[in-house]
């Protein structure tokens, strides 16, 4: 299993968020992925960062993490101007970026700064020819130079036929939002080659706390992000959820920690759940 840190960059100090890339680093997590967004979800006046320029702030002050987002919104960036950005960041990374895209997951943004008003279908064909464009940016025809010097992983989500077409034809890995998983066994044959994620937000409950005082702050702090994708536990449990998803085909996690990530979850998560899953893991390839 690939555990990635999700890390939203939102309403936090940027100092905080590389602290917290740091520790999960330190801890044994291969990588962090940002969101994307002009306005925060959980409100317009809330704070929130860039994602490209955010991580590629984190690829400077971490060593061996990979740096990416889930997802880029294709409309905020022109293709040949997103080619030309994941080249530079894969290059100044050592190799550690990997380009997550979707279509964009909160139409009223991308109507209230004038960018467009297409509706679902149209955001994924552009989407479509946006990594038609990609490709040819970082294939073999050189419409741009430098090329990347190592394949670029590119990240795609979705569980319609229009989208898992897309990430047959271009995803290095195919990303599941958690409440989805009772479908990964019917769309897996879908999606090709492509390796499976997925997206869990996690409630980790810590000595003397109760699985469901945990799950109330997390609805309060989330809403309606958290829907059915919210597992809680204490260690062993979480332990025993994440070796479920990897019985069944799933090779990286984003967790996605309702406290925010504090570094004293993220040790706990780090020195008990991932290697207990490891450790599973290890007992079913003999």
């Amino acid at each position: 299993m690939e555990w990635f840190l999700f890390l939203p960059q939102i309403g936090v100090p940027v100092a905080d968020i590389v602290e917290r890339a740091r520790v999960a680093e330190s801890v044994g997590f291969t990588g962090v992925a940002f969101t994307d967004h002009l306005l925060a979800p959980s409100g317009d006046r809330v704070p929130i960062w860039e994602a490209m320029t955010t991580a590629t702030w984190v690829a400077a002050r971490t060593e061996g993490l990979r740096i990416g987002q889930l997802v880029l919104c294709d409309a905020f960036r022109h293709p040949a101007v997103l080619a030309k950005q994941a080249v530079t960041l894969q290059e100044a990374s050592g190799g550690r970026f990997e380009l997550g895209l979707g279509t964009g997951s909160r139409p009223r943004e991308l109507v209230r700064f004038g960018i467009t008003n297409d509706r679902a279908a149209q955001r994924r064909e552009r989407l479509e020819r946006s990594l038609e464009m990609l490709t040819q940016c970082w294939g073999s025809e050189h419409v741009q130079s430098p090329q990347p010097s190592t394949p670029i992983p590119l990240v795609l989500g979705g569980v319609g036929a229009p989208m898992l077409a897309l990430v047959r034809e271009y995803a290095t890995w195919w990303n599941l939002w958690a409440p989805d998983l009772d479908r990964l066994p019917e769309l897996r044959p879908a999606v090709g080659s492509a390796r499976v994620s997925v997206q869990q937000m996690v409630g980790l409950v810590g000595r003397g706390q109760s699985a469901d005082e945990v799950y109330r702050q997390s609805t309060r702090r989330f809403g309606d992000h958290v829907g059915n994708g919210l597992v809680c536990g204490d260690t062993e449990q979480l332990a025993a959820h994440f070796a479920d998803l990897a019985r069944g085909g799933v090779e990286r996690c984003y967790v996605w920690f309702t406290d925010f990530a504090a570094p004293e979850t993220l040790a706990a998560f780090g020195e008990n759940v991932m290697p207990a899953v490891d450790a599973t893991a290890g007992t079913w390839s003999r």
